[in-house]
């Protein structure tokens, strides 16, 4: 039987829910049987299931790992710019709360229109929108790249 390109998934969501042998030969079979036969298949599939998350788990944190080294790779190698990125990231983190200012009273003030109109929402939506992403995106660059501080009795 041809089960195409999921046959691996078949294997980890697969019940046999065929009559038993005894019921195919006409002798009564024992009351549960078969039950606890869908129960064992459940608990086999299960144990499957886990097996494969647990290892999308383990290749996720290998490449996080890996990032994570390279990160900190780079920020050996390049210490004064790390340490640029983290006064950028905390002068941009301040810019970053005026913008929101200036967002939440835009939000206050015209929340009704926003509400009623769909030109007003598109018009904040437009105005705020991209400067926020592409803000957030920075600030978390910078971030991400900026030297993280010595631990006490460290000298950097």
């Amino acid at each position: 039987m041809n089960h195409g390109p999921h046959d691996h998934l078949s294997q980890v969501f697969h019940l046999d829910v065929t009559p038993s042998s005894g019921e195919a030969t006409g002798t009564p079979a024992q009351p549960g049987n078969e039950v606890v036969d869908l129960l064992r298949q459940l608990v086999v599939g299960q144990d499957r299931q886990n097996e494969l998350l647990e290892d999308m788990v383990d290749q996720m944190n290998a490449g996080q790992r890996q990032r994570a080294a390279e990160l900190g790779q780079w920020k050996e190698a390049n210490p004064l710019l790390a340490r640029r990125c983290r006064a950028a990231a905390e002068a941009l983190g301040q810019v970053q709360t005026e913008f929101l200012e200036s967002l939440t009273y835009e939000v206050n003030d015209n929340y009704e229109a926003m509400m009623d109109g769909e030109f007003v929402l598109n018009e904040f939506v437009d105005r705020f929108g991209p400067r926020l992403a592409h803000l957030n995106g920075v600030l978390q660059l910078l971030t991400q790249l900026s030297s993280v501080p010595a631990a006490p009795g460290h000298h950097s």
